[in-house]
């Protein structure tokens, strides 16, 4: 029972990000301020190269995510570990 259960926590949230991945909806991710540039800039003619906005937005968004994630998983491996020494 004991690693019908380690199976299963291992494999869920393993299978929630592929689902994740692989099922991606698109997104506009701008903010009121880069919004506001854009639309000024493709009114000039000399107008910033604009192609990855939105996709740079997104990668800032889940920067604080993904290092929160990470502090979480050493965070949990390092409990795990000690729990493991004192059995």
């Amino acid at each position: 029972m004991r690693g019908m259960k380690k199976v299963l926590t291992t494999l869920l949230p393993l299978l929630f990000v592929l689902v994740l991945l692989v099922a991606p909806r698109p997104s506009s991710a701008q903010c009121t301020l880069c919004k506001s540039n854009v639309e000024a800039s493709r009114t000039e003619t000399d107008g910033y190269d604009i192609t990855g906005l939105n996709k740079g937005i997104l990668y800032m968004m889940a920067a604080p995510y993904v290092m929160g994630g990470l502090v979480g998983f050493f965070w949990y491996r390092n409990v795990r570990r000690k729990r493991q020494r004192a059995v």
